[in-house]
């Protein structure tokens, strides 16, 4: 799956389990091992398992690769690793204390959320009628 489709997959995935503060950073001057970082914030240890799992289920199910998930036992900070992005879901305590976009966040990728008008999400197609 390309870099694209699999950002826009990962995106979906977190706002079906209503993410908050999505964000997506490129790492490609960064380091050799990923090409994109997502960060997001769930409210709950139970909200941060249900969005990695999202992510992963909808990952699969659209035919890319899951590496790993981390994190779940204790759903603070869970990291999903789908190869070519690396996602980082963590509660909002632990999210302002690791500051993460201070280490990733040199190059942020604008994106299009779903709820922006006209967006038609990686997971339906543009001619379903509904």
């Amino acid at each position: 799956m390309d870099l694209t489709k699999l950002q826009r997959v990962v995106i979906d995935a977190l706002e079906d389990v209503k993410a908050q503060d999505i964000r997506v950073y490129d790492t490609t001057k960064l380091t050799d091992l990923f090409d994109r970082v997502i960060i997001a914030t769930g409210s709950s240890n139970r909200q941060t398992r249900s969005l990695a799992m999202s992510v992963k289920e909808e990952v699969n199910a659209k035919g890319g690769e899951v590496i790993s998930v981390e994190g779940l036992e204790t759903g603070e900070w869970v990291l999903v690793d789908c190869g070519d992005i690396v996602v980082h879901i963590l509660q909002p305590a632990l999210r302002a204390y690791y500051q993460l976009e201070g280490m990733w966040g040199a190059k942020p990728v604008r994106v299009k959320l779903a709820a922006d008008k006209g967006l038609v999400k990686a997971s339906e197609s543009e001619d379903d009628e509904a």
